[in-house]
């Protein structure tokens, strides 16, 4: 028989402090999966966290620790995990990570999966030496989606468009943010969504605004959905003008400038994160963002990558489920974070994971993580993955 495919091994530099091969390891995965409201997203991660050590479990044992939503439930489970673990993973939720990141308990490596709010925000507390966060997010898409854009449009203005949802605005601010770390001018529009859909008055007033100020680029800080109905409005030939314009004494003056025409607003680059990307199980008209670029996991958009191909995919259809199987992703490089830091207990390495390019330094004071995601563009109604 051919020998079983692996994915890629860490890349680190000599490690004079890594623990003998064979040294028992023993990991705690921490999940709300006794929540109402969290208990699918936390059964996604436990599926991918355990397809993942199922691959590779020699000297590992895993023990899966059910919480609810209450914080002392939280703490609670998260004692009895230091007693027994030498490596915690989870909790899942932003308060819950925050919770543990507050509390004195902290004593053993803990692989949050979130973020507490506001983390990394001017005037936030640092997480714990022993709590790196690997968590997915969607803001740190739209600023690396920001540099993406910078490097593609060298010059000129991005004007970001997004409603009034709070995790818009949240992806809004990112890459407007960022934008300017870069020196470069940005304007954000926010437009009315009665019922999800865009307000056609405010569509008409964007066209006007594009005339008047045609920017570099767009970024799209929505969703799929709301994202197609831009570029449909932006593509449509139909005049704004009067069909019937009223003549006066203006008339004899110069006439103004010709509007660009249609195809001039259609063909502006369009930026996005992974809410443009439903997921093939979805049923979503595609081809409709066809050029519109995005980042997004590599278990997502990149079939033939290495560590992709390795591991089991589940099969989930149906609204959401793009969402459910990227927490399957961050479960499967939950443990390969996990398995790599048991071994190597201090020092930094470098990792190509099925959520993207990461990089993660532990045990030398305040942890570091970073994801590098893989940039896609549609084509033909199909994602494919580029080089930024």
């Amino acid at each position: 028989m051919p020998p079983r495919a692996e994915p890629p091994a860490a890349v680190r530099e000599v490690d004079y402090n890594a623990l003998p091969p064979d040294t028992p390891i023993r990991i705690g995965l921490l999940l709300p999966l006794r929540s109402e409201t969290l208990g699918a997203a936390a059964d996604s991660v436990r599926a991918g966290f355990m397809a993942a050590w199922e691959r590779d479990r020699a000297n590992i044992t895993v023990s899966v620790l059910e919480t609810g939503d209450v914080p002392q439930d939280i703490l609670s489970a998260y004692a009895r995990a230091l007693q027994d673990q030498d490596i915690v993973v989870g909790p899942l939720s932003r308060a819950a990570v925050a919770t543990v990141a507050a509390s004195p308990l902290l004593s053993k490596p803990t692989i949050a999966l979130n973020y507490p709010e506001g983390y990394g925000q001017p005037g936030a507390a640092p997480l714990p030496q022993n709590m790196v966060a690997i968590g997915l997010s969607i803001e740190e898409e739209a600023r690396q989606a920001a540099q993406w854009a910078a490097s593609d449009q060298p010059d000129g203005a991005a004007l970001v468009l997004t409603t009034g949802s709070a995790w818009q605005r949240r992806v809004a601010a990112a890459f407007a943010g960022q934008w300017q770390k870069l020196g470069r001018q940005v304007r954000t529009i926010e437009l009315s969504s009665p019922d999800g859909y865009l307000s056609d008055p405010e569509l008409v007033q964007l066209r006007a605004t594009l005339r008047q100020n045609l920017p570099a680029l767009l970024f799209s800080a929505m969703g799929a959905d709301q994202t197609r109905q831009l570029r449909q409005a932006l593509g449509s030939t139909v005049s704004t003008e009067p069909t019937n314009p009223i003549f006066s004494t203006a008339d004899a003056l110069p006439p103004p400038p010709a509007a660009p025409p249609a195809e001039q607003f259609s063909s502006l680059p369009i930026y996005g994160t992974s809410a443009l990307n439903p997921g093939s199980g979805a049923g979503f008209p595609t081809l409709d963002l066809d050029g519109v670029r995005l980042l997004d996991l590599p278990w997502q958009v990149q079939r033939d990558h290495p560590a992709v191909m390795v591991y089991p995919r589940p099969v989930q259809t149906g609204a959401g489920s793009a969402d459910m199987t990227r927490l399957y992703a961050l479960g499967i490089d939950a443990f390969r974070v996990a398995r790599e830091i048991g071994r190597h207990p201090v020092g930094r390495f470098q990792l190509d994971g099925v959520t993207g390019r990461l990089s993660v330094d532990f045990g030398q004071g305040p942890a570091h993580f970073e994801r590098i995601e893989q940039s896609a563009v549609y084509q033909n109604g199909v994602l494919q993955p580029v080089s930024p």
